[in-house]
């Protein structure tokens, strides 16, 4: 009898045929931290850098990334423009149906350590993505530095491009956002974590423009979807979408401890969904009409200022079956009129199936009576207690991911059985497991 192979051994053989089947219509290459770019970007002889893989791809071609770390230094910068330091560019498209994919090899952790560029006065860009039809995945970047003392930012990922899927990516213990969209439809950010990520260096030190993710559209920037990405202990918000001139959907996504250090030191806004404003933009260059973000199925957990925060927005958002709890604020709806200069309580949005539970305000800067709400946990009082839930262990939704890359399964604010959360809800129009609605992010 032959030997079982073992799990690891089944997932190469399987790739191999993957890519067998793959090299009949495409080509593959290779890169390593032991590899060389005067190489062939074989498996047996990779190119060193991503940068120099870009040189050979067409659509439809798959970049491979072996585990290990890549220790970038600023000899490899590849672009500097103005102010900005971009290490590696990519700028060369696929097409519909051929994406050009850049991905983690089977199972294997490829890191890019960018601790060691810092360039003078610059703002640090680890992965800047102008390109369109391109699918990233498996990649962590670490350690992007922050070297300007006035105002300033640096990012992991920035993405101008269109039609792009950013899966599986990990953005972790460096000075810059993790992921920042600004121009480009239809991208999809997929299963991507960013945490204790804090700029120290600029300004007072606190941190105040590191979010986990960002999501700033211009006009005509549409379709862009966060799904199931998770940010904690990043040192200003969890998700930020101040100055969208699109809608934007965030969906099945957590957000814990923004506004903190991991020793729970106090450093920027704190709020967990940032969804909407324009800061101090003049009332005749805000976009007409107002977008609606949609922000459902999310968690907001320990957030030093908001759970959900709909930040000034002069106009409504979509709120649907969101869980806030031990927020500062659990749901803070404060509006803007149309002249953005006048603060006022929220108007405009609609809000279904939401909870809200341990916090100091449930819900605060609301007009109910110009918004739609209807089955949430406010601001009836079902006298929820402890016992309504299966857990209240938040430490769960710091489990690692799935093998599939989904968040990890939890029982955390899953409500009980003969809790009135099950049978609370009411219809949204999104797929029920049950035949009511359950209020909060968890069905049972």
């Amino acid at each position: 009898m032959r030997p079982a192979l073992s799990n690891r051994a089944t997932q190469c053989v399987i790739f191999s045929v993957i890519m067998m089947l793959w090299q009949a219509h495409a080509a593959t290459w290779f890169i390593a931290p032991t590899g060389d770019d005067a190489a062939d970007g074989s498996i047996g002889h990779p190119f060193a850098t991503i940068q120099r893989a870009q040189k050979n791809v067409q659509p439809g071609d798959t970049v491979f990334l072996r585990g290990g770390t890549y220790r970038m230094t600023e000899a490899q910068i590849a672009q500097r423009r103005r102010i900005f330091a971009c290490i590696t560019v990519l700028d060369k498209s696929g097409a519909p149906g051929q994406p050009i994919t850049y991905r983690n090899y089977v199972d294997e952790k490829p890191e890019f350590d960018c601790s060691l560029v810092r360039p003078r006065n610059m703002r640090v860009h680890a992965f800047s993505i102008t390109g369109s039809w391109l699918h990233i995945q498996g990649i962590a970047v670490t350690g992007v530095q922050v070297t300007m003392r006035g105002h300033t930012q640096s990012i992991c990922f920035e993405s101008n491009g269109s039609h792009n899927v950013f899966e599986r990516l990990s953005m972790h213990d460096g000075q810059a956002i993790g992921i920042y969209h600004v121009r480009g439809s239809e991208n999809l950010f997929l299963n991507c974590d960013a945490w204790n990520n804090w700029d120290y260096t600029s300004e007072d030190g606190k941190g105040g423009n590191v979010d986990g993710f960002g999501c700033h559209p211009t006009q005509g920037s549409t379709g862009n979807i966060f799904r199931g990405c998770r940010a904690w202990f990043n040192s200003d918000d969890g998700f930020d979408l101040i100055g969208a001139h699109e809608s934007v959907t965030l969906e099945n996504c957590w957000a814990l401890h923004s506004g903190l250090s991991a020793k729970f030191e106090k450093l920027g806004d704190g709020n967990g969904f940032k969804a909407g404003g324009y800061g101090t933009t003049s009332a005749n260059r805000l976009p007409v009409p107002i977008p609606r973000h949609t922000i459902r199925f999310c968690v907001a957990v320990g957030n030093r200022a908001s759970g959900f925060y709909a930040n000034h927005h002069p106009g409504g958002s979509d709120w649907f079956n969101n869980t806030a709890f031990r927020n500062g604020t659990n749901f803070n709806m404060l509006g803007r009129l149309a002249d953005n200069r006048t603060d006022v309580d929220g108007y405009g949005h609609k809000l279904r199936n939401n909870l809200s539970y341990h916090s100091r305000r449930d819900i605060s800067r609301l007009d109910a009576a110009k918004c739609d709400l209807a089955g949430n946990s406010f601001p009836r009082d079902l006298k929820l207690a402890d016992k309504d839930f299966v857990s209240l262990d938040e430490s769960e939704l710091l489990r690692p991911r799935q093998t599939n890359g989904d968040l990890p399964a939890v029982n955390f604010m899953h409500p009980a059985e003969g809790s009135a959360l099950i049978r609370g809800g009411v219809d949204t129009g999104l797929p029920v497991r049950g035949k009511t609605p359950v209020i909060g992010a968890f069905e049972r």
